[in-house]
């Protein structure tokens, strides 16, 4: 191996886990590492957790690379969950490199999906988001938060599972999704569910779980699931018309490639409804990503540098 300033470091930060990736000159991957989430750094106790978990990532990712955690690289790119905005300054004081890039998890999401090319990509996992680029230009739309957006992520499949078992209650339809949530929760109704579902013990994260249960009542023929389902992937699929529309114009002439990235993706009414959407609305074509968010970082971290290479285990 060359030196560390051969290298590459690419960091995806999330709500639950953090990933680094380091690549040589030839695009070859050379070093992993692996930590907690690290998307809050709003108080001196979550600055102080930000900081041991991008350390901890980074020096795994070091170790197996063979080189020190003080290695300079020269380009760094980190793609960080909740905006990069509050991050870039603490991010210096942990990682040296000559150039630098911090920027949202969108672009990244973007970049491994698609393998850094054009196109658009959607991230559906607690909550949602679309990422579009054409060459220079790029769009987003959606990821406005769970009160506000985030339609068709795992927060909002949970949240309209809950509203169909409280309307089950009312005397609203008949649907397994009522059983479920009490089973989930340990309670005698979906009254008792809700109140339930706002104390601290039911985070966000916790309740999006909820959207494999609606899963697996779609899969078992339940009608209302298969709708919530089918309508999340509408949704999703609304995302990218806009941003393509935004980036290719109004007219579907042509064909544009779009991704997808997330745990909502796993349920196969939701990835049918959002291919099928964009294939006959839009004619967008949706493929399967070709990486994850850290690798997609490290291919910023490239672009940044102004190499372009092809990714491949070291």
């Amino acid at each position: 191996m060359d030196t560390s300033s051969e290298l590459f470091l690419g960091v995806d930060g999330g709500q639950s886990s953090t990933k680094a990736l380091i690549g040589d000159a030839q695009g070859r991957v050379v070093g992993r590492g692996t930590a907690g989430p690290c998307n809050h750094v709003s108080a001196d106790e979550a600055r102080a957790k930000f900081l041991r978990v991008i350390r901890q990532c980074v020096s795994a990712a070091c170790a197996e690379a063979g080189i020190g955690a003080d290695a300079r690289f020269r380009a760094a790119c980190f793609g960080m969950s909740g905006g990069p905005e509050d991050k870039a300054a603490l991010l210096k004081e942990v990682v040296n490199a000559e150039q630098w890039l911090v920027t949202h998890d969108g672009m990244i999401a973007h970049a491994g999906a698609l393998a850094g090319e054009d196109g658009i990509v959607v991230i559906a996992g607690t909550g949602s988001m679309a990422f579009g680029r054409r060459g220079e230009r790029t769009m987003r739309a959606g990821g406005w938060g769970y009160i506000y957006g985030d339609e068709g992520g795992a927060f909002w499949i949970a949240k309209q599972a809950v509203r169909a078992a409280l309307r089950q209650e009312e005397g609203w339809g008949n649907t397994v999704l009522y059983s479920m949530l009490l089973e989930a929760t340990g309670t005698a109704s979906a009254n008792e569910a809700l109140h339930i579902l706002y104390t601290p013990e039911w985070p966000r994260s916790r309740v999006a779980r909820f959207a494999v249960e609606v899963s697996r009542a779609a899969q078992s023929g339940d009608e209302i699931a298969g709708v919530i389902l089918g309508w999340a992937g509408y949704q999703l699929a609304t995302l990218v018309a806009h941003v393509r529309e935004a980036l290719w114009g109004p007219g579907k002439d042509d064909s544009v490639p779009a991704s997808y990235i997330g745990g909502v993706f796993r349920s196969a009414p939701v990835l049918a409804r959002y291919t099928e959407t964009l294939r006959e609305g839009w004619n967008v074509h949706v493929r399967p990503p070709v990486f994850g968010a850290d690798a997609g970082a490290l291919i910023e971290a490239y672009r940044l540098a102004g190499i372009r290479v092809t990714l491949r285990e070291g």
